[in-house]
């Protein structure tokens, strides 16, 4: 396959089978070889399916050559910077530099309530930590990204909302993009025949500042903490009850307002949380997911007992439009 250019070949059958899968990871190996040679390639790891299968191809095909960078701004989900390092480093001995930048993230977050602004400081402080750690290493050649096909269409050629696309010129890195004519199903495919695990290859979608719109208005880090342990009950439970890949994308927001609620026979102001359960095939309509009300009633009694500053558990059943996915 010729890997260059932005419009996917014509006589490209589609990737679903292990077989098919197996001969494009064969084919994307030989072209990085040849693109890249004995040079080095950098590539930002989010634990996202794109990027970890960009990884594990790259891994495949140039082994320590990869010098892979995860930066945990503390906006991901619980356990997944774990997650990260124990399938790259550990299990697959990638080239792995592990970025504790939570703290750098929070504090430049303080105070930000406008979604919009929140996103674009948390994209322009990944490029600057990013480019960073590109700067300490010496004979970095090439930059991979996990561009799909879907980016090219949305965003005429370029990666637009892709963090690392905003680095400086001089870094003069030349591209490697083994994903770009694939659409989301199709990598996932790929991901399974190069041994992923299930929790990555299937993760649903995760907006880009991460739990940064889920925690909404200003950040503070006690709702950051409430929305990712209420979150991860949510996945823990739909996972248990048979509705993890069942349902498109399940979620939970914090609101940055606290109601009343009785604890241990005393008045609290603690948060709410929001529950966000849809469906949908192309992410222009949403329907939302009838959960059993006992499996609903048994979350919420989870997420009171267990979740720190929380008193209240409500389920969002407003369909797209007029809503929107994600509350940000």
């Amino acid at each position: 396959m010729d890997f260059k250019g932005n419009v996917r070949p014509a006589d490209m059958e589609r990737i679903s089978t292990a077989e098919g899968a197996q001969a494009f990871i064969n084919e994307a190996v030989d072209a990085v070889r040849k693109q890249v040679g004995d040079g080095k390639v950098l590539l930002a790891l989010s634990g996202g399916v794109d990027s970890s299968v960009v990884a594990a191809l790259l891994i495949k095909a140039i082994g320590k050559n990869l010098v892979c960078v995860h930066v945990n701004h503390g906006l991901l989900r619980k356990g997944e910077p774990e997650q990260v390092v124990k399938v790259f480093r550990d299990e697959m001995d990638a080239n792995l530099i592990y970025v504790d930048a939570v703290d750098r993230f929070l504090d430049k977050l303080a105070g930000v309530a406008e979604p919009e602004q929140k996103r674009k400081i948390i994209g322009a402080e990944f490029i600057r930590v990013f480019e960073e750690e590109a700067r300490k290493l010496d004979g970095i050649g090439f930059l991979a990204q996990g561009t799909i096909y879907p980016d090219i269409l949305e965003s005429d050629g370029v990666k637009a909302h892709h963090n690392v696309g905003g680095l400086p010129e001089d870094l003069k890195f030349e591209l490697v993009e083994l994903l770009k004519f694939l659409f989301k199903d199709e990598v996932r495919v790929v991901g399974k025949a190069l041994g992923l695990p299930d929790s990555m290859v299937y993760r649903q979608p995760f907006p880009g500042p991460g739990l940064g719109v889920r925690c909404l208005g200003a950040i503070t880090r006690d709702r950051l903490e409430c929305v990712r342990e209420s979150d991860a009950i949510l996945r823990e439970e739909f996972a248990k009850n048979g509705l993890e890949g069942k349902v498109w994308q399940y979620f939970t927001v914090v609101p940055d307002f606290r109601s009343t609620g009785i604890r241990d026979g005393k008045r609290c102001f603690e948060y709410p949380v929001i529950i966000r359960a849809v469906n949908t095939k192309d992410a222009m309509t949403a329907t939302v997911e009838n959960v059993p009300f006992e499996l609903l009633q048994h979350i919420t009694n989870r997420i009171l007992n267990e979740v720190k500053g929380v008193n209240r558990v409500c389920y969002d059943m407003s369909p797209k439009p007029c809503s929107t996915i994600e509350w940000e």
